[in-house]
Formats: C-alpha cells, structure tokens, sequence
C-alpha cells in the first residue's frame, strides 16, 4: 500500500511541478521587458523631435503580451492642445518607426460630431467608439501631423461601433438609416460601417449584433 501512495505522490509532484512551471513561463511573459520599452522610448522621442513639436508628450508605453497588434511595444503619447492619445511604434516590415496619430485624431473628432445623434436616437446610456482599420492613414495619405486636415477632405471608410444597453426593436433599423443619411449628409462621410451591439452595463451580450456598410 505504501508502495502505490509513494507512487501516486511522485505523480502528483510531477504534475504539480509541471503547472508550475507552466505558471512561472505565463508570469514572465506577461510582464514588459525594460530595455525593450525603453528602447521603443527612445526612439518614439527621436521621431516625435523629427515629425511633431512641443505639444505631444510621451506618458506610457504598451507592452502587447496577446499579439493583439503588430508591434510588441508601443509609446503611448498624447497632444497636449486637444489631449488625442495615440501610439508611435517600430513597423517591422517597413522597418521604420511609425504612428497612429491622423487615424486617432479623426475618430476622435468624428466622435464627437456624431455623439449628440447617438444619444438623442439611442439614448444617453449609450456608447459608440470609432476606428480605422488602417492605423498608420496618415502615413499613407502623406499627412503631415502638424497640420491634421479632416477626414472630410478623403475618401476613407471608419467603422463606428454602436453598444445599446437594450435589445433590439423594430425601430433599430429605421434609425439606422438616418443615422448614414445623417453621416453622409451632415458629417459629409460616404464611405463606412455602422456596427449595432446590445450590450448590457455590466458586459451581458442581450442580443446578436448587426450593421451596414455604405
């Protein structure tokens, strides 16, 4: 019997000793190599010298651990004048330092010019985010920074995700279709998709989520 319970801890000890290895590789993982965001600092600071001016500051780093992005580390920075956050990282293809700047500041700015139509048709509970899938626009559309522009000016296509702490109604698609005519004809915008998402307060999915491209 003493045989079979030795057995049986080695076992356990084995396995225990395995989880926790397998917990220690996770652990350091997850935590930011220092030197590597000190070096992405560094040269977001050289680049933000080079393409910016005194208003826009360094005020964190992000460190991706889930591969969500295409980059690892990122500056975190932020214009001062109008408090835009955005991200200035190394491009491994392009292999030159890049940001997210124009991309940030238009959806920032589309944001706000279509946060009254949102919470007057949807109410005040709700909340919208803007993106655009491409990230580095500004860099494409050879935009310099100091001098933003709007997106009223190209012909780009944002995503603008709407989450309604509700179910869906019968009225959902009607003021759908006035909100793109609002966004073609008042924000001047006649490209994009429009993301509808029932989403309780407290992260509860009330229904299936749907949209429109225009």
């Amino acid at each position: 019997m003493n045989k079979y319970f030795k057995i049986t801890l080695g076992i356990l000890g084995v396995i225990l000793l395995g989880i926790a290895l397998l917990v220690a590789v996770f652990v350091l993982e997850m935590k930011p190599d220092n030197d590597a965001e000190e070096k992405v600092n560094i040269q977001a600071e050289q680049y933000l010298e080079d393409k910016f001016n005194d208003s826009f500051e360094i005020y964190d780093t992000l460190y991706d651990n889930m591969g969500n992005f295409e980059f690892e580390y990122a500056a975190k920075v932020r214009d001062k004048k109008t408090n835009t956050q955005f991200l200035v990282y190394h491009n491994d293809e392009t292999d030159q330092m890049v940001d997210t700047y124009i991309a940030d500041k238009w959806a920032d700015d589309l944001e706000t010019e279509i946060h009254p139509f949102i919470r007057e048709n949807f109410g005040n509970s709700t909340d919208s985010f803007v993106f655009f899938i491409n990230e580095n626009i500004g860099q494409e559309l050879g935009i310099d920074p100091l001098n933003p522009r709007s997106y009223i000016e190209f012909d780009v296509a944002p995503t603008i995700r709407i989450s309604v702490p509700r179910k869906r109604t019968n009225e959902d698609g009607k003021i759908l279709n006035e909100f793109i005519s609002h966004l073609k004809n008042e924000e001047e915008l006649q490209h994009g998709s429009v993301i509808l998402e029932y989403i309780a307060e407290n992260g509860e999915i009330l229904d299936d989520e749907w949209g429109k491209e225009f």
